[in-house]
């Protein structure tokens, strides 16, 4: 009878399996919500008229660059799954995590939650990532099955040819879930702006590219059978050397150190000057906003993680929070685009675009949360998700067929 039941249980399972479809999360790094409004992208435009599309993808606050990937795959805010900056230190240890410091973007203390590869991993589906943080952590069974190691200059074709060779696999050795990622967008927003003919050109560049990864899906015969989501993590806004913030010369006389600079900054004061260096800050409110962690506004779920300094200061979009070293050593740069604001601000919103089988088809939509994707992808993959999630299902499932 046990042997009976084992041999239905695996029945259902591949049964299951067959009718998963494929899916590939594709990021766009800083790719604005109105950047697709240029007339310059004919594949998103494609997606969509046949598939799904929403006005703009509302990112996690802070609206930096790892904290919103992260929350992507595993719908949880940054406060929750840890990852609450680019770089920030643990204030118990001493102990610093760095974007570009490979030893600590691949050490598994720093991530908590439980990426969608995870999930999927553990319910017997085979994953893979074509670069994303959080696929790297030095334990096998928090990585995806395939992975591959992050470079910046990887050749963005090799990464398509990537994606398209897993997916030409053995059924039984092919991922149904990959994550694709590329940061044309927020390489050139950062370096000219949002205006730039530059940041045009990567536009149009990685709609074409999206173009090629949607003609190889059709070459080997997965297209009808492929949900293809294309997200960014943020959007971007144009800031200047005209819009500087002094902090350092603002609190003059008080012991106090820095931690960040731009949309963003931690000021961590010696303990008896506490609440004089916060009414200072307070005092001098202009183009931004000193917060003590437990005053930070609910509506940016960002006071509740040990690692969030006590003394947070936000800029207006488009401003800068700089300390004296800082502004001397950016004096003689390309002012162009910066994120990291209000993820409420416009400006900071990004992209959600999908086509696929399990997709509505010419359906758009108004702004929808990058919390939500995680168990929408786990509604796709016809797995269950991870319950201890800030994402909602029933905010984002009408997008579905």
């Amino acid at each position: 009878m046990k042997k009976l039941l084992l041999i239905f249980i695996i029945l259902i399972q591949n049964l299951i399996a067959q009718s998963t479809p494929y899916v590939i999360l594709i990021s766009f790094d800083g790719f604005r919500w109105d950047y697709a409004n240029r007339g310059i992208t004919p594949n998103l435009d494609f997606i969509k008229e046949n598939g799904v599309h929403a006005t703009s993808l509302k990112p996690s606050f802070p609206s930096k660059t790892f904290p919103n990937h992260y929350t992507i795959v595993t719908g949880l805010y940054p406060e929750n799954h840890g990852i609450i900056a680019n770089s920030f230190i643990d204030p118990f240890t001493n102990q610093k995590y760095s974007i570009s410091d490979t030893a600590a973007v691949r050490n598994p203390f720093w991530y908590q939650g439980e990426a969608i590869w995870e999930t999927a991993k553990r319910q017997g589906l085979i994953t893979a990532s074509y670069f994303w943080p959080g696929s790297e952590l030095n334990l096998e069974y928090r990585r995806p099955t395939y992975y591959e190691k992050y470079e910046h200059k990887r050749d963005y074709n090799l990464r398509i040819k990537g994606v398209l060779d897993w997916l030409s696999l053995p059924y039984s050795q092919r991922p149904k879930f990959i994550t694709l990622y590329f940061d044309a967008t927020d390489t050139y927003g950062h370096q000219y702006g949002t205006d730039s003919p530059e940041l045009n050109m990567s536009v149009m560049k990685l709609d074409s590219l999206l173009g090629k990864l949607l003609n190889g899906l059709k070459k080997i015969n997965l297209y009808d059978s492929t949900d293809v989501i294309v997200v960014s993590d943020h959007g971007m806004t144009n800031i200047s050397k005209d819009r500087v913030i002094n902090v350092e010369e603002i609190l003059s006389g008080y012991q106090t150190k820095f931690l960040d600079n731009g949309p963003i900054m931690y000021v961590i004061p010696e303990a008896e000057n506490f609440e004089n260096v916060y009414l200072k800050l307070k005092s001098a409110e202009n183009h931004f906003k000193v917060y003590k962690k437990e005053e930070m506004p609910e509506y940016y779920h960002f006071s509740k993680n040990p690692l969030i300094p006590e003394l947070i200061l936000i800029a207006d979009v488009g401003w800068s929070l700089m300390t004296e070293k800082e502004i001397k050593r950016q004096s003689n740069r390309n002012w162009g685009g910066n994120h990291g604001y209000d993820n409420n601000a416009l400006d900071m919103q990004g992209i959600f675009f999908a086509i696929g089988p399990d997709f509505k088809n010419g359906y758009t939509t108004g702004t929808i949360d990058n919390i939500d994707i995680y168990p929408l992808l786990a509604k796709i993959l016809r797995i269950e998700p991870n319950n201890k999630i800030d994402g909602k299902l029933e905010r984002i499932e009408f997008l579905l067929k």
